[in-house]
């Protein structure tokens, strides 16, 4: 898809300079990552988010050796506009990538790309390649770094002296996330070695921390910190690529026999665990301000001892400091970070559990028939409206193969199947869209919607939502061999896409998911055709929580709506034909929420069942109009 000649754009928001950092926060993370990595391979913009920014102060002295180039807003190309900064796009190309951990996965890929040899840099995508995959709606682990501490350090550099007196709670939040136990793949057997090394009373050898480090360290300079653990030595013998400790030595015969449930827990060395990653270059730069401010106000670092251990450590890996020199940021040293031992830590238990689901209603006990009978009891049942065009189909005989869901690896009755899924969708959407309308296709995984639409209806445009690159990259290498020009492709978590559209579509959207469309076609008062998906995976999140509509409030509790959703899962054709019915029923009281929950913002709102119902397990479809 991608010629690895073409000019790449990465477009960054610029609001103002504070210190020796770029805000937004995101903005100086990328060019931080882009320093580390010493990646020359995009054209950098800055994108002013004010009026009055003069080129001069926005050039110097910011990105270290990168040159970077002033661009307004209307400026950027089409498919960007509608986007969040960070945003990378080809030049003259179709196929955006928004969104911060999104484009920092895109440099770490093409660094490595271009120059093989830097296998460290692709390490920080860590094991399996995961490191801040997930989107934040879904992954706590990733809010937290990508949205939540950048957000957090930025109000508390702009707010009140009384706003700046509390540490704020996602910071305290890292901080705890750092004293929890570690999980790597391998850590059984790291976890024997550490229980070795205590039975022995021996400690790990002193890592090598490379030039950089060891160039700290005056002459007659001594540390006042214990040497370093097992953990270090395995984290840095990692990223210095020299053999892991012990690795040769057996473990003793009792610590073979021992159970992993009685082997001692690893500590966190980075912000994932034992290892380096994105995250950690993602989470520098913020603390580093919060930290640099803290010390400006005569704040003592007390409450913040793993915070400061890491701040320090993370400075000891190999190309850390030379990056924070090259975007002048001056790390601070370790004598400034000494604690006041007669100072009291704070209460961790005063900082809010974020992370942690609720317990209490993870586990339910029983069926649905006493929820859906005090639904019944209160005038509620599943309602279906009739299907508007039952019998209308594509000739899918007449297509290009390009265009038919079948051009995949899928068997031929999986690809009738989702032909059949694609019949109820397209014909819906003929039925809304007029002459120059732009559709959205959400959570567009291959494109087998977006495609169709796109080829089917040339004077509208089509965008395609996707968070898995692999998925779009097809996508588009379908719409290339179709010759389409009225389709754009945008790598990106949902929340990053801001722009205005006439009607939002998606194919079997997982969870919550259902829920951010509807809720970005009520905020562009689009209207939507929708069929959801998985529904056993909804639950409260911090932007949504169930029950949606102001009806199914009054009746039903959150433990209660989610019995529903668990068995609205239960339509899978083996199963009992009684079972799939109520399946079938729960899934319409779920949606039928859904529904009312739009309806309170002046949609009228439908709940069809496609054609044939055999097309899906998930055979649910919404059709909503602004009213």
């Amino acid at each position: 898809m991608k010629d690895n000649a073409a000019e790449e754009h990465l477009y960054l928001a610029f609001s103002h300079q504070y210190r020796d950092s770029i805000f937004p926060l995101h903005t100086s993370i990328s060019l931080f990552l882009l320093s580390y990595c010493d990646c020359k391979l995009f054209k950098v913009f800055l994108v002013p988010t004010g009026e009055d920014v003069g080129d001069q102060c926005v050039t110097k002295n910011l990105a270290g050796d990168l040159e970077v180039h002033l661009i307004s807003r209307c400026q950027l190309p089409v498919v960007v506009q509608s986007c969040s900064l960070p945003a990378v796009v080809v030049k003259g190309d179709k196929f955006c990538r928004a969104g911060l951990s999104v484009v920092l996965r895109h440099i770490i890929q093409r660094t490595f790309e271009a120059d093989p040899s830097k296998k460290d840099v692709l390490e920080l995508l860590g094991f399996k390649k995961t490191c801040l995959k997930a989107c934040a709606e879904v992954s706590q682990w990733t809010r937290l770094c990508e949205i939540s501490i950048p957000l957090a350090v930025e109000r508390f550099l702009t707010g009140s002296p009384e706003h700046c007196q509390a540490i704020p709670p996602d910071i305290l939040l890292f901080e705890r996330k750092l004293g929890e136990p570690v999980r790597v793949h391998n850590d059984d057997k790291i976890r024997r070695q550490k229980l070795q090394q205590q039975k022995a009373g021996a400690k790990a050898a002193v890592p090598v921390l490379g030039e950089e480090a060891a160039e700290e360290l005056k002459p007659g300079e001594v540390h006042e910190h214990p040497p370093p653990s097992l953990e270090l030595s395995v984290a840095f013998s990692k990223l210095l690529a020299q053999e892991e400790p012990d690795a040769v030595n057996r473990e003793a015969p009792d610590i073979r026999r021992m159970k992993t449930s009685d082997l001692p827990l690893l500590d966190h060395v980075f912000a994932e665990g034992l290892y380096f990653t994105v995250a950690d270059l993602v989470l520098l730069p913020c603390i580093h301000q919060f930290l640099v401010s803290s010390k400006k106000q005569g704040k003592n670092l007390v409450n913040l001892p793993l915070i400061s251990n890491w701040y320090r450590r993370v400075q000891e890996v190999p190309g850390v400091k030379k990056a924070a020199g090259k975007c002048n940021m001056q790390l601070l040293q370790l004598p400034e970070l000494m604690f006041a031992p007669e100072e009291q830590p704070q209460d961790s238990a005063s900082v809010p559990d974020e992370l942690e689901e609720d317990n209490e209603d993870s586990h339910f006990i029983g069926g649905p028939r006493p929820t859906m009978t005090k639904l019944m009891e209160n005038g509620i049942e599943a309602k279906f409206s009739p299907h508007p065009c039952p019998s209308w189909t594509l000739d899918w005989t007449s297509l290009p193969s390009a265009v038919s869901p079948g051009e995949g690896k899928m068997s031929r009755d999986r690809a009738l199947r989702k032909e059949q899924q694609l019949n109820n969708l397209v014909a819906a959407v003929t039925k809304l869209a007029k002459p120059g309308d732009l559709i959205v296709d959400f959570c567009s995984g291959g494109g087998h919607v977006g495609i169709v639409l796109a080829y089917m209806m040339p004077s509208c445009q089509v965008v395609l939502i996707e968070n898995k690159e692999l998925s779009l990259i097809r996508a588009k290498d379908r719409s290339d061999e179709l010759g389409l020009n009225n389709i754009w492709f945008i790598q990106a978590n949902l929340d990053y896409f801001n722009g205005t559209f006439n009607i939002g579509v998606a194919l079997h959207a997982c969870g919550v998911a259902t829920d951010m469309v509807i809720e970005h076609c009520l905020r562009a008062r689009a209207a939507f055709v929708i069929s959801p998906c998985c529904y056993g995976f909804i639950q409260n999140t911090q932007k949504f929580t169930y029950p949606r509509s102001h009806q199914f409030k009054e009746i039903l509790s959150y433990k209660e709506h989610m019995i529903l959703c668990r068995f609205a899962d239960q339509t899978a054709v083996q199963l009992p034909p009684e079972r799939r019915l109520i399946g079938k029923q729960c899934m319409g009281l779920v949606d039928l929420d859904r529904a009312w929950a739009a309806e309170e913002h002046k949609y009228s709102v439908q709940v069809i069942s496609m054609e044939p119902e055999s097309c899906s397990p998930k055979n649910n479809m919404f059709v909503g109009i602004p009213t």
